[in-house]
């Protein structure tokens, strides 16, 4: 077990270095300033779009628009956002959330491009069904020439989309909380999460439409609760984590400050954990939308990043800074969801540790029925429909299995997967970068002529 450890402590740290960080941030600038800032200036019309102002059911795709965000909210509104910062703030400082959020706003620009591509270069399956996602708009935008490229982001998804940290988070909440052994909890999940699972994206649509909602509402007037009965520290919190983005600022528990590029690295690597933008998961989601405007389906993506990274995980990052719990108690290793926990017993009492539980429960069962979606999706592109939705087994036993790993190697092994499906990710859509330029310019023409039709 301890050459498994150090085999996936390696492989992160070369997957992880800075030369991603410097493609995903400088990926997400490029797609920003070659889309005219569009993430900033089409908030009103993607509204519009979200609320179904443009749907037709004749349109190709599988779920709504609505649908499609939510199923993808629902794999990254998790335990990115409330395990994740925990760990970013333990390994990176207080800094660590600067770069989380300029991630998140850069992300948008890729989440449009690559949600984007995903309607363009869609591809029917064996069952005639539209398809879209990087290993599809790789091989059919790109040709047959780039499809070991495909092939690459469907193994490493195939083992990213594993959904091995959500488990693995939620078996040690529940068993900190309750004593109930972790592998019980894995157990449990694998069950709940193959009922639904079953049914396919347009049953994981539905019951992301509707728990995707109500868990948000709840985790953000919780946290604003508990920042509000701090509100006088969060100007000076606001003000340390700027500072601490540039090195020099010490981390919440103590450690002396670092340099400016590790805590980079630390606040890009849990912000593309959290987001998944530029990972390519998002796109799988989305290519199963029913529209036939590519561009319509890459805005709605685009408000992703910022609901994820930009309000949900600044909140969670401004509960644990203003109640305290990290000073000197828990070090790296141990930090994750109990630090969130901490932070909400600590504010709350013991209502604060039922409302977390149940967060906890809901983000993680959500993500973990999302992330099947992308796990078999990948798994079908390489082994065919019959074979590869065998995969939905290993899926379902690697819950268990997640459940009794220790925290550290489960996000080493989910992080290096992540980073080898950015690689292919990232240069399929900037090779095809332009055509997503070309329609948008075609769209907002269209859209000025008030050509669209509800």
């Amino acid at each position: 077990m301890e050459a498994f450890n150090s085999f996936w402590a390696t492989a992160v740290d070369l997957a992880w270095g800075p030369w991603l960080v410097y493609l995903l941030i400088g990926s997400g600038l490029y797609f920003t300033l070659a889309g005219r800032l569009l993430p900033f200036r089409a908030i009103a019309h993607t509204i519009q779009i979200l609320r179904g102002k443009f749907d037709k059911q004749d349109d190709p795709g599988e779920i709504s628009h609505f649908q499609a965000l939510s199923s993808a909210l629902s794999a990254t509104i998790g335990m990115g956002n409330i395990a994740g910062v925990a760990i970013a703030l333990s390994m990176g400082g207080p800094g660590a959330i600067f770069w989380m959020w300029v991630a998140g706003l850069v992300g948008m620009s890729t989440k449009f491009y690559t949600c984007t591509l995903a309607i363009l270069y869609r591809k029917k399956d064996e069952n005639g069904i539209d398809q879209g996602g990087p290993m599809y708009f790789i091989e059919v935008g790109l040709g047959k020439w780039f499809k070991p490229l495909a092939i690459m982001f469907a193994i490493c998804g195939m083992i990213g989309c594993l959904s091995l940290f959500q488990v693995n988070q939620l078996a040690e909440l529940v068993n900190a909380d309750y004593d109930i052994p972790n592998l019980y909890t894995g157990i449990v999940a694998a069950l709940l999460v193959g009922i639904v699972i079953v049914g396919g994206i347009k049953r994981v649509g539905k019951v992301a439409a509707k728990t995707v909602p109500a868990m948000f509402v709840l985790y953000f007037v919780s946290a604003v609760f508990i920042i509000i009965a701090n509100i006088e520290m969060v100007p000076e919190l606001l003000m340390t984590i700027v500072r601490g983005a540039f090195g020099g600022e010490a981390v919440a528990g103590g450690v002396a400050g670092m340099a400016m590029k590790e805590v980079m690295r630390t606040g890009v690597k849990r912000a593309v954990f959290s987001n998944e933008a530029g990972t390519g998961t998002a796109p799988m989601a989305h290519g199963a939308a029913k529209t036939k405007e590519p561009i319509r389906e890459g805005l709605i993506a685009m408000l992703g990043p910022f609901i994820d990274t930009n309000i949900v995980c600044t909140l969670t990052a401004l509960v644990i800074m203003s109640t305290g719990v990290m000073q000197g108690q828990l070090d790296s290793d141990a930090a994750g969801v109990r630090v969130t926990a901490e932070a909400f017993k600590s504010a709350l009492g013991p209502l604060g540790g039922y409302v977390l539980m149940l967060v906890v429960m809901l983000f993680s069962i959500s993500t973990m029925i999302s992330y099947s979606y992308y796990s078999l999706k990948c798994a079908k592109y390489l082994l065919g429909i019959k074979i590869g939705g065998l995969y939905v087994w290993v899926y379902l036993l690697s819950l268990p299995v997640a459940s009794w790993l220790n925290t550290s190697t489960v996000v080493n092994i989910v992080d290096t997967c992540f980073a080898l499906m950015a690689i292919p990710t990232l240069i399929g859509t900037l090779l095809l970068s332009g055509k997503v330029t070309s329609r948008l310019k075609d769209y907002l023409a269209r859209m000025r002529r008030n050509e669209f039709m509800t």
